[in-house]
C-alpha cells in the first residue's frame, strides 16, 4: 500500500480528484495518509476531514523563522511514514533538506506543458494569463518529480489542452484542470503505486508492473 501525503494551499480541487479516484479504485493500492496545508483556512482541509483523512495545518505564521517552519513541516510529514508526497497546489518553496530526504518521492502538478511557462512567477492563474498574452494555441498540465530547481524535475505525465479564441484566464484555468490536471495527477500516483515507473538519467521511464 502506497502511503501518500497531499500538500495543498487552497481549495483542493486536485486533492478531491485524488480522493475520488482512490475511493473508486481507479488509483490502486494507495492510501491518503494525511493532508497538510500551510493555510489554516484552506478548504482542502475540510475536504480531507469530510473523507476521514487526517488534516493538519503547518503555517509559517505560527513560527518565528522560516527555518522553524521548515523543521515543523518536515517533522509532520515524517511522522506519517509516507512513501510519496504529492504537491497539489502547494505554494511553498520546499526546503532542500526535504527534497533530498524524499528524492524521487515528491511529485508536483504544474498547469502548463513544461518547459513552457514554468519557473518563478508562473503558477495558478498567472500561467494562463501568460499563455493568452503570448497567443499560444495549445497548453496543458505536467506532473513531475520535484528536485532542487523550480519545475525542473523529471517529467512523469503531460496532457495537452487546446486554447480557444474566446478564452479568459479563468475559463482556460478551469478547462486545464478538468481535462488535464484532474486526470494526470491521479494517473501518476497510480503508476507509482503500481511500480510502473523508474527514473534513469534524469528521465522517467515506464516499466512493466513491479
Amino acid at each position: 500500500m502506497l502511503r501518500i501525503g497531499v500538500c495543498v494551499s487552497g481549495g483542493g480541487t486536485n486533492l478531491q480528484a485524488i480522493i475520488d479516484k482512490v475511493e473508486s479504485g481507479a488509483v490502486r493500492n494507495t492510501e491518503i495518509a494525511v493532508v497538510v496545508s500551510n493555510n489554516a483556512g484552506a478548504y482542502a482541509l475540510t475536504r480531507a476531514k469530510n473523507h476521514g483523512i487526517p488534516a493538519i495545518s503547518v503555517s509559517p505564521r505560527d513560527y518565528e523563522t522560516r527555518e522553524a517552519f521548515h523543521g515543523a513541516l518536515i517533522e509532520t510529514l515524517d511522522s506519517f511514514r509516507l512513501d510519496l508526497i504529492v504537491l497539489a497546489g502547494f505554494l511553498v518553496v520546499l526546503p532542500e533538506e526535504l527534497v533530498k530526504k524524499y528524492r524521487n518521492r515528491i511529485i508536483n502538478i504544474h498547469p502548463s506543458l513544461i518547459p513552457s511557462f514554468c519557473g518563478t512567477g508562473n503558477y495558478g492563474l498567472a500561467v494562463h494569463e501568460h499563455v493568452l498574452e503570448r497567443g499560444v494555441k495549445v497548453t496543458g498540465a505536467t506532473v513531475h518529480f520535484v528536485d532542487e530547481g523550480t519545475d525542473t524535475g523529471p517529467i512523469i505525465l503531460q496532457k495537452a489542452v487546446a486554447v480557444k479564441d474566446d478564452d479568459t484566464p479563468e475559463s482556460l484555468q478551469l478547462r486545464v484542470m478538468e481535462e488535464a490536471e484532474w486526470e494526470i495527477l491521479p494517473a501518476a500516483i497510480d503508476l507509482i503505486a503500481g511500480g510502473n515507473i523508474k527514473v534513469e538519467g534524469g528521465r522517467v521511464l515506464q516499466t512493466e508492473q513491479g
